[in-house]
């Protein structure tokens, strides 16, 4: 009766069943492979790093050197043609649909792997079973299902094999790049799908990972839930992890009153939450009392949108129209040139000692443009200060 299974449970057993598999699955990706190889966001004891390197080449077939490669490539060229899976540049439909086919394509791009994939696993067990038979885990996997469960046996690998294909190549790099919220003013078009990553251990919450790639935790809000970093506290907890960074945690001190180096630090490492209260305490308030009578809402929140979000390249007519109301506005221009030379002054090309010179003239200076939302930004950033813990 090996078509029945060595096991019978109920229905809802089997369901339960299946969502730990894949959810075991699920954590070895962002885990493992995400904070842990492609960003070194923290360190594993060999014996879970080892389960998850074994439990992956049992249900995905996935190689780690490939798949750090493929990711850190992501990271490299967002959003431009060379980037593997930006729904940007590919289209929504065929990142969330033809996700797996983007993903296997690069993985044969040697040069990809080459350049990106570096400091992954490369031992015996490595290179002479899970990268030289990738597919005979999931062979395994299969005999293992179908003598467990029988036909349902047969339901659940399926499951198994789609998981994370739909999930996190689908879902994750399609609208993860295109739907949701920003926590931060990003470069790349990235968004928190929803502030709960529980199907997806985290990962929903991709926004802040492009802001803090190198972060073992990817939520940033006090309502925010990454399951993935609670796994990996409890891991801590027992000496089988260690986290080596997170991201960085920021305060306003009213009564600082002075731009010093701290304060230099702590708008470097929080630049892009800094260009987002930007927006929506400077460029917002402006844009309504300016233009908020003579414009349409609609037309507003493009103003908006084309002024605060890091993302937008301009096109020649969009550029013409917004060059058309900071003419209107002198104001409005104002603000957007103080933004200007706030992102020029976080530039890597910039020292500590000069970009602490700039930033003292461009607090000076825009407290001095009687500007009241601009004025009230720079007396704020005077006391942004890394907090401690």
């Amino acid at each position: 009766m090996i078509f029945d299974g060595f096991l019978d449970f109920s229905p809802w057993a089997y369901v339960g069943i299946t969502l730990l598999f894949t959810h075991i699955t699920v954590a070895a990706v962002t885990i493992y492979l995400h904070r842990h190889q492609a960003h070194r966001a923290l360190t594993l004891h060999p014996i879970v790093s080892h389960f998850f390197r074994f439990w992956l080449w049992l249900t995905t077939g996935m190689v780690t050197r490939e798949w750090v490669a493929v990711h850190r490539k992501h990271h490299a060229k967002c959003e431009t043609p060379d980037d593997p899976h930006s729904p940007q540049t590919r289209g929504l439909a065929k990142v969330l649909f033809w996700g797996l086919s983007l993903y296997t394509a690069e993985c044969q791009n040697s040069e990809t792997v080459a350049t990106y994939g570096k400091g992954t696993p490369d031992d015996r067990v490595e290179n002479n079973l899970y990268a030289r038979y990738r597919y005979l885990g999931l062979a395994v996997m299969f005999v293992i299902d179908a003598m467990l469960f029988g036909w349902v046996g047969l339901i659940i690998f399926a499951v198994q094999m789609l998981w994370i294909p739909f999930w996190a190549a689908g879902v994750i790099n399609g609208i993860g790049h295109y739907w949701g919220y920003r926590n931060f003013e990003t470069p790349d078009a990235s968004r928190n799908i929803v502030p709960f990553g529980l199907l997806i251990g985290g990962e929903e919450l991709h926004n802040n990972h492009h802001a803090y790639r190198q972060s073992a935790r990817l939520s940033n809000k006090w309502w925010e839930i990454d399951l993935g970093w609670l796994y990996i506290r409890l891991l801590e907890s027992v000496g089988l992890a260690c986290v080596k960074r997170s991201a960085p945690t920021t305060e306003f001190l009213p009564a600082k009153n002075v731009v010093d180096i701290e304060t230099v630090s702590a708008i470097i490492r929080n630049r892009f939450h800094v260009l987002k209260l930007y927006g929506a305490q400077v460029i917002r308030p402006v844009l309504q009392m300016e233009l908020g009578g003579a414009h349409a809402r609609k037309q507003l929140r493009r103003f908006r949108k084309w002024l605060t979000r890091e993302d937008m390249i301009l096109n020649a007519e969009q550029r013409e129209t917004l060059d058309a109301a900071m003419k209107k506005s002198s104001t409005l221009k104002i603000v957007f040139e103080f933004k200007q030379r706030l992102k020029a002054l976080m530039q890597p090309s910039v020292n500590d000692t000069d970009r602490l010179a700039r930033l003292q003239d461009w607090c000076a200076r825009a407290e001095a443009t009687g500007i009241e939302a601009l004025h009230e930004f720079a007396r704020q950033l005077r006391g942004y200060s890394m907090r401690t813990t």
